[in-house]
């Protein structure tokens, strides 16, 4: 990284911020009705993943790639049904983490962005239908 390149992970505050955030997060995922049922019973594997994944992303240590490869994130969340309301409930969770920890600007406006592009992206259902969309295949043939 050269000297005038921006690292949101360093301007944050490195791994205890991205900590905070995941353990805040997670426990808003714990309490959240719309979400929780899509989440394993023990929560600690999934915070660590995030905090691996979220570090890397933001300019940290690329523990993630080290340990798990290439995220792949679309299929690793392709298993559970996200429709609108879930991708909402998600970013709002995130958004607030975020406010929790006090992530300043300008990372609060990048990190923001990615989130709300990332969450989209993960969205894979009809809304309310309880089944997979599935985006590959032509519209009369979904089920």
């Amino acid at each position: 990284m050269s000297d005038g390149e921006f690292n949101v992970y360093e301007q944050v505050g490195g791994d205890s911020v991205f900590r905070q955030l995941v353990d805040d997060f997670y426990a808003r995922i714990e309490a959240d009705p719309v979400l929780r049922p899509m989440f394993p019973d023990d929560l600690e594997a999934g915070k660590e993943w995030q905090f691996l994944f979220l570090t890397q992303f933001f300019g940290g240590p690329p523990r993630y790639n080290d340990e798990r490869g290439h995220p792949r994130l679309r299929m690793r969340h392709s298993p559970f049904p996200i429709d609108q309301t879930a991708r909402d409930h998600w970013l709002a969770h995130m958004l607030a983490a975020m406010d929790a920890v006090g992530i300043t600007e300008p990372s609060r406006s990048l990190m923001k962005d990615y989130f709300a592009r990332a969450s989209t992206a993960m969205m894979n259902a009809e809304p309310n239908a309880g089944n997979l969309m599935y985006w590959n295949l032509p519209r009369e043939d979904r089920s």
